[in-house]
């Protein structure tokens, strides 16, 4: 982005599971199992579904060229200008302008961007096959950066969507877009790592929803919104943020991610979220043996919401939260993500250690609150 919309790296705000980042020693005033609680004595955690590899590339599959991706991929990269308007005494009076990228995912008009992109804008034009288009928005997730806009089109050219469960570390990279207000860059490299979280990316809302994939394609501001190509011509992500002082560092927002929320914001223009009302955060090393677990995966509760669903449902600081409904949970984001999307008023099962002592407790979600919403003072993005 550049112009007043680049101030955004993510907009994000408040989600189900709040962060908690303390490491204080809360010890519990009982150990006893709630009432409803099911003991789970000697069965053990179902593995989760394998992820399916991505097809290897042998010596001779390793392209030697990504001109023909390009060139096919190339015609579904939308460039996007915004304004910003107010009104002056009657009159309007444009007040900043933005540039960025976006992606046709549909042949009748659909195409996908970054929140940030569009944020606040009064007037959205985007550019696609040197054709330009006046574009509305169906629905965008500030929480996850994701916008959907529609022009008045139809038999345009798209891409589609990959699998970002499925691509590597290693795997190659493709990113497209317009940096600067260049139009239609191919930049190419590997994807770095997956997972990164607010951790490894600065500025962004504790709360939020992160499993960025990092790639050193490279990303420059103008970029956001963009899509990151596997050597197929598939998306697996949608380029977001960057991190400015280093050299080709760039997280994309995974495409997994984004397949979860479209059918919610093409119907309802929104995500309407659900909350447990418990504070999570990793497990560390001093927890282990405190409270006597044998690995640090899951989600070590430390506040519990007053009166929310797990209030009443008997959790407590320090329980350790393994499963939620049928999904193993290896960390404190993957529960916020779950949590948020299963349901308002959706009864879950939760399989909980609690000193040593492993059973399942049911709970009723609850609505997340709007005004829990909160976006913050964004320090990176593309």
């Amino acid at each position: 982005m550049t112009g007043r919309t680049a101030l955004a790296a993510i907009a994000v705000l408040a989600l189900a599971l709040g962060a908690c980042k303390a490491r204080g020693k809360t010890t519990p005033t009982t150990t006893a199992l709630p009432s409803g609680a099911v003991p789970v004595a000697s069965v053990p955690l179902a593995p989760a579904a394998p992820i399916p590899p991505a097809p290897p590339l042998g010596p001779a599959s390793v392209p030697s060229s990504f001109a023909d991706l390009a060139q096919r991929c190339d015609a579904s990269v939308v460039f996007v200008k915004t304004l910003q308007e107010r009104s002056i005494i009657g009159r309007r009076r444009v007040v900043g302008e933005g540039l960025g990228t976006a992606f046709v995912f549909d042949p009748n008009g659909l195409i996908l961007t970054n929140n940030h992109v569009i944020e606040g804008a009064s007037e959205i034009r985007v550019t696609i096959a040197k054709r330009e288009y006046a574009a509305t928005v169906v629905g965008r997730d500030p929480p996850t950066d994701i916008a959907v806009l529609r022009v008045d089109a139809k038999g345009l050219e798209h891409v589609p969507f990959g699998d970002s469960d499925a691509i590597r570390v290693g795997d190659w990279a493709v990113a497209i877009g317009n940096p600067f207000g260049l139009s239609h860059t191919v930049s190419a490299g590997i994807i770095s790592a997956k997972g990164r979280t607010n951790q490894d990316v600065r500025g962004l809302d504790d709360s939020g929803y992160y499993d960025f994939l990092q790639t050193d394609a490279s990303i420059n501001p103008g970029n956001s919104g963009g899509p990151l190509l596997d050597v197929a011509g598939r998306v697996v992500g949608i380029n977001t943020a960057i991190r400015a002082q280093a050299n080709s560092i760039g997280f994309a927002v995974p495409i997994n991610m984004v397949k979860e929320l479209l059918p919610r914001l093409l119907k309802d223009g929104k995500i309407r979220r659900s909350a447990i009302g418990v504070h999570v955060s990793t497990v560390q090393a001093e927890d282990m043996a405190r409270l006597k677990l044998t690995d640090d995966t899951g989600a070590l509760v430390r506040v519990i919401v007053p009166g929310g669903p797990a209030d009443r449902a008997g959790l407590q600081p320090d329980d350790v939260i393994v499963r939620f409904a049928a999904d193993p949970i290896v960390s404190p984001e993957r529960l916020r993500w779950v949590a948020s999307l299963a349901g308002v008023g959706s009864d879950v099962t939760l399989r909980v250690i609690r000193a040593g002592r492993t059973f399942d407790l049911k709970v009723q979600l609850n609505e997340l609150p709007e005004e829990a919403l909160r976006v913050p003072e964004p320090q990176e993005g593309p």
